[in-house]
C-alpha cells in the first residue's frame, strides 16, 4: 500500500526536488503538488482521497503554512499535517503546532531522516524531531503558561512597578526576599523581558498594570 504524500512549497525547485526525492522512498507517492495553500485546496478538492500526509511551507503567499493546516484539518481531519521550514524559532514552531501539525521538519533534514520521519508520522502520527533540539511540549507549555499570571504574580508585578525595592516587596507581600527573586524570574521569563525597566515596559504594553 502506497502511501500517499501532498507538497505546497512556493519555491518550485524545491518543490520539484522534494517530490522526486520522495517518490523514490519505497512505498509513497506523490498525489498533490502546489504552490501555496490555496492552490493545495483546490488541489485536494479533485482527488478520489485526501493524502495520507500533507508537507506544508511554513512561509506562502495567498495562503501561508498555519492557515493551510487548520483549513486543511476543518475539511479533511484524518490528514497528518507537516510544517516544513527553513527556521526553527520558538514562535515559528509554537504556531504550527497550534494549528494543527503533527511534526515540525527543517528544509535542510537528511533524506534519510526525512524517510525515517514520514513512516513515523504514518503510523504513529507524530514525529519529535531530536536532531533539532525541538522539544514540543516545552514550547507550548511555556507558550500557554505566558498567557496567564496568577494573583501573587500580578501582586508581585503591581508592586514592582512601583518604587519599592525587592527587599520592602517581600515585606510588603509577607514571603521571603527568595520568594520574590522566583517571582522575578517567573515574570522575566512570561514576559521575555531580561530588566526590572523592561518589565515594567512590558507589563504597561499588555496592559497588565496602570500608573
Amino acid at each position: 500500500m502506497n502511501i500517499n504524500i501532498g507538497i505546497a512549497d512556493d519555491h518550485q525547485l524545491f518543490l520539484k526536488s522534494l517530490s522526486l526525492l520522495i517518490s523514490g522512498f519505497s512505498g509513497f507517492q506523490i498525489v498533490a503538488e502546489a504552490m501555496n495553500g490555496k492552490e493545495m485546496l483546490d488541489k485536494l478538492a479533485h482527488l478520489p482521497a485526501a493524502p495520507d500526509i500533507l508537507l506544508l511551507d511554513v512561509n506562502m503567499p495567498v495562503m501561508d503554512g498555519a492557515k493551510t493546516t487548520e483549513a486543511v484539518l476543518k475539511l479533511y481531519p484524518t490528514v497528518k499535517v507537516v510544517a516544513l521550514s527553513m527556521k526553527d524559532n520558538d514562535a515559528t514552531i509554537i504556531e504550527m503546532l497550534k494549528a494543527g501539525c503533527c511534526a515540525y521538519l527543517l528544509k535542510d533534514i537528511h533524506p534519510t531522516e526525512l524517510e525515517k520521519a514520514l513512516r513515523e508520522i504514518f503510523t504513529t502520527g507524530i514525529y519529535y524531531n531530536d536532531a533539532s533540539n525541538v522539544n514540543y511540549r516545552r514550547l507550548l507549555l511555556q507558550s500557554e503558561q505566558k498567557q496567564t499570571l496568577t494573583d501573587r504574580e500580578r501582586e508581585f508585578l503591581s508592586l514592582a512597578c512601583s518604587d519599592l525595592t525587592y527587599k520592602a516587596i517581600a515585606a510588603k507581600m509577607n514571603v521571603t526576599e527568595r520568594t520574590v527573586d522566583g517571582y522575578r524570574e517567573i515574570l522575566f521569563n512570561k514576559l521575555n523581558v531580561q530588566s526590572r525597566t523592561g518589565m515594567v515596559l512590558e507589563a504597561l504594553r499588555r496592559q497588565l498594570v496602570t500608573l
